[in-house]
C-alpha cells in the first residue's frame, strides 16, 4: 500500500489546497468563513518575525512555507509535511521567516470539536498501544498525510457549494478527527480528552485561566478544583505547557495589551490596567522583556507594518 505522506502523495492535495486558499484569500491575512464555524485559513505576503497570539484547540497545516513556534522557553518548527496539533490554549510567539508575492505564506486550520473527538474515540480503537509521555506538551506535530490534506481541500470547497454545508461540513470534520485519531498526534488527543486524566484536569483549569486572566491568580484555588495538590498541578500545568502558571497568566496578558492597543487604539496604560496590571512601569518591563522593545515603539513598527500580527 502506498505510503500517503510521500511527498508524491502530497503534492496533488496540495496544490489544490494552494489554489483554493489563493482564490478565497482577498489579501493579506486570517479569513474566518462564516459559513463554517471554526474554518480558519491565511495567506501571508510578508514575513511576520515577531507575532504573538493565543493558540486556541486546533488543528494547523501549512501549505505552503515554514513557521516556527515559540512555546515558553522552547521551539517548534514545522513546514509543509507535518502538521501542528494544539490540544488547549497556549499563549505563543511565531515567526514566518519567509512569504513573498510571489510565494506567500498559505495556511489552513480548523478548531477541534472535543465531542466529537470523544465519540469517535468511542468507536475506533487507538492506532497504537503505545501510550503518550504523561508529561507531553500540549502543542506536537504529526506526519501530514494525503487524505488529510483532501479533507481540508474538500471542507474549503463546500465555500462554494453552500447549499451543501449543513449536510456535509460535519461529515468533513469528522473525517478530519479521525485522521488525527489515527495519525502520530493521536494518542496525545485521547489523553487530552479523556476526563478522568490530570491532563484533561489541567486543560479545563487553563480555560478557567484563559476567561479570567485579568484577576488575580489564585493557583491553590485552581488546584483544588482540578483535585490535585499544589505542587502537583504545577508540575502537570509547566509540563503540559511549558510555563509556570504565573508565566502563562503574564504572556496571555501582554498578549491581550498588544492587541488592545493595536486594534483599539489604547494607550499603554490604559491597556496595562484593562488587562490586570496594577502598575504601568512593571507593564512596560515584562512587555518590553517578551517583544523586545517597549510599548510605544513595538507599536509604531506594527502600525507600520499592519499585517504582521495576523500571523
Amino acid at each position: 500500500m502506498p505510503d500517503p505522506s510521500t511527498p508524491e502523495a502530497l503534492h496533488a492535495p496540495r496544490a489544490s489546497l494552494a489554489r483554493r486558499i489563493l482564490n478565497k484569500a482577498s489579501g493579506n491575512g486570517m479569513f474566518q468563513p462564516s459559513e463554517i464555524p471554526g474554518l480558519m485559513f491565511m495567506r501571508l505576503d510578508e514575513p511576520a518575525l515577531n507575532s504573538c497570539s493565543v493558540y486556541e484547540p486546533c488543528v494547523a497545516v501549512i501549505v505552503q512555507g515554514s513557521k516556527r513556534v515559540v512555546l515558553g522557553d522552547e521551539s517548534l518548527s514545522y513546514g509543509e509535511d507535518r502538521y501542528l496539533i494544539t490540544s488547549m490554549d497556549l499563549p505563543v510567539k511565531t515567526a514566518l521567516m519567509q512569504a513573498s508575492p510571489e510565494r506567500p505564506y498559505l495556511a489552513v486550520a480548523l478548531r477541534l470539536d472535543w465531542r466529537d473527538i470523544a465519540s469517535l474515540m468511542l468507536e475506533t480503537p487507538p492506532a497504537t498501544t503505545r501510550r503518550p509521555e504523561p508529561d507531553s506538551r500540549a502543542m506536537t506535530t504529526g506526519a501530514l498525510t494525503a487524505p488529510l490534506l483532501e479533507a481540508f481541500d474538500r471542507l474549503l470547497a463546500l465555500l462554494d457549494q453552500p447549499a451543501d454545508i449543513p449536510a456535509l461540513a460535519p461529515l468533513i470534520r469528522r473525517e478530519i478527527h479521525y485522521r488525527l485519531l489515527a495519525g502520530e498526534a493521536g494518542a496525545r488527543l485521547r489523553q487530552i480528552a479523556t476526563v478522568d486524566t490530570q491532563s484533561h484536569q489541567v486543560a479545563r483549569a487553563i480555560a478557567q485561566l484563559n476567561a479570567r486572566f485579568a484577576e488575580p491568580l489564585r493557583v491553590e484555588a485552581l488546584a483544588r478544583e482540578s483535585g490535585m495538590s499544589p505542587t502537583t498541578f504545577h508540575h502537570h500545568f509547566k509540563s503540559l505547557t511549558a510555563m509556570s502558571p504565573l508565566q502563562y497568566q503574564k504572556q496571555l496578558r501582554l498578549t491581550e495589551a498588544r492587541r488592545l492597543m493595536l486594534s483599539e487604539r489604547l494607550d499603554a496604560a490604559t491597556a496595562a490596567f484593562r488587562v490586570g496590571y496594577e502598575s504601568p512601569s512593571q507593564f512596560s518591563r515584562e512587555y518590553r522583556r517578551l517583544f523586545g522593545a517597549p510599548p510605544s515603539r513595538d507599536m509604531a513598527d506594527l502600525r507600520w507594518q499592519p499585517q504582521a500580527e495576523a500571523a
